[in-house]
């Protein structure tokens, strides 16, 4: 790269890792403000609560990286049209491609880097994720549940013991589950003991009863046990698709060739196929975001209207492109004929771009192909500069 083109490259990079880091920094805060409640009424450390808010990261970066690029890539390239650079460029006989190439080759970094969050990241933090949720439900009875106190973890589950023991063992256990609406049963028992079986963990009681009740007419059943075990993964919602790995939670190969005794990937096939096609659909958008903000935005202009007219535009094409993309993903779920749909929006709104960016290049017929564009959608345009800048009556943009 030339000097100028190092020069846009490096302050486009700087723009975008300042971006995606603050960003991220505001959705870490929410996501652990959400997950205070892991800190404070169920016994975990900080550690936990950091590390549960740092992995549900990646699933957001995939959406977050590419708005921070487009609003990076369009900072520069206002400040070098503010700064007469790209007037300068532009009577030196420099083309708009001068400034196009270092961000798309930022775009391409990008890209690259999405990919890797996608199919490699994004699973193992959901899969991390995941065994931290099991660790928080082993640790429920261990930790969280005080001797002589009733503690309801969830609505309908009651448990009590009389006293912990200094091995961890449970004594005098009682656990009161009326979740279920068509049954209520009650677990007594002298002694209990959590036992670790990965991928999860199971409640081992010794020497007690179960009292279970199915219909408020009928006298209850007793039920005498020695040992009994009861799987902590009941302590959270149930689903067909239990002890599975989500579509989100499994990596490529997984996606193209499922297990076939997998339940889910029959009930849920369509959330299968999305999940597939995303992933791949999502790695056009930097590029595709670079291009809009080239032809929109790359051209030298000399008016503080017309630039800022240009680049409400191109932010609202860009948002809209991304946007038609996620309401394509959810229709694809639903449908297979949507795929293509998938693929096409972004690769049209390349091919639009593109053709601006020709008709604009250095031409005086093209530069009024691009005021046309931007004089039609002018007004749209000053709808939104007005809602965020008032301009006081009878001022005149400069």
């Amino acid at each position: 790269m030339g000097i100028f083109a190092r020069y846009v490259f490096r302050q486009t990079a700087a723009a975008f890792l300042l971006i995606l880091f603050s960003l991220c920094s505001v959705v870490w805060i929410a996501l652990a403000l959400r997950q205070l409640d892991v800190v404070t009424t169920q016994g975990q450390d900080t550690f936990t609560l950091i590390a549960m808010t740092t992995l549900a990261l990646p699933n957001l970066m995939a959406i977050i990286a590419p708005i921070s690029f487009l609003i990076a890539a369009l900072h520069t390239l206002n400040r070098l049209n503010s700064d007469s650079e790209l007037i300068v460029l532009t009577a030196a006989g420099s083309t708009v491609w001068t400034a196009a190439r270092p961000l798309l080759l930022l775009a391409v970094f990008v890209t690259i880097g999405l990919a890797i969050i996608t199919q490699l990241a994004q699973p193992w933090s959901f899969r991390q994720l995941k065994e931290y949720v099991v660790k928080m439900r082993t640790d429920l009875l261990t930790q969280v549940i005080q001797p002589g106190r009733f503690s309801s973890p969830e609505t309908g589950l009651t448990f009590h013991i009389r006293e912990r023991a200094l091995n961890g063992e449970l004594i005098g256990l009682m656990m009161h589950d009326t979740r279920a609406k068509d049954q209520a049963q009650s677990y007594l028992a002298e002694r209990g003991v959590i036992v670790k079986q990965d991928p999860t963990a199971y409640l081992v009681m010794n020497t007690g009863h179960i009292i279970r009740r199915t219909d408020p007419k009928e006298p209850p059943q007793i039920i005498a046990f020695d040992t009994y075990a009861v799987d902590l993964d009941q302590f959270e919602p149930q689903g067909e698709d239990a002890g599975e790995f989500k579509p989100r939670e499994r990596y490529l190969s997984e996606l193209i060739s499922p297990d076939p005794d997998c339940k889910i990937c029959m009930v849920q096939s369509g959330q299968f196929r999305s999940e597939f096609h995303e992933r791949f659909a999502s790695l056009l958008y930097p590029i595709t975001f670079a291009l809009i903000i080239v032809a929109f935005v790359g051209q030298a202009r000399s008016t503080r209207s017309s630039r800022m007219e240009s680049l409400v535009l191109a932010f609202l094409l860009a948002a809209g492109v991304r946007l038609g993309g996620l309401a394509l993903n959810n229709l694809v779920t639903a449908s297979a004929v949507f795929v293509p749909a998938l693929y096409l929006l972004p690769i049209a709104a390349m091919a639009l771009a593109l053709a601006v960016i020709k008709g604009g290049d250095r031409q005086r017929s093209g530069l009024a192909t691009i005021d046309k564009i931007v004089e039609a959608l002018a007004p749209l345009a000053r709808r939104v500069v007005g809602l965020v800048k008032r301009q006081p009556p009878g001022a005149r943009p400069t």
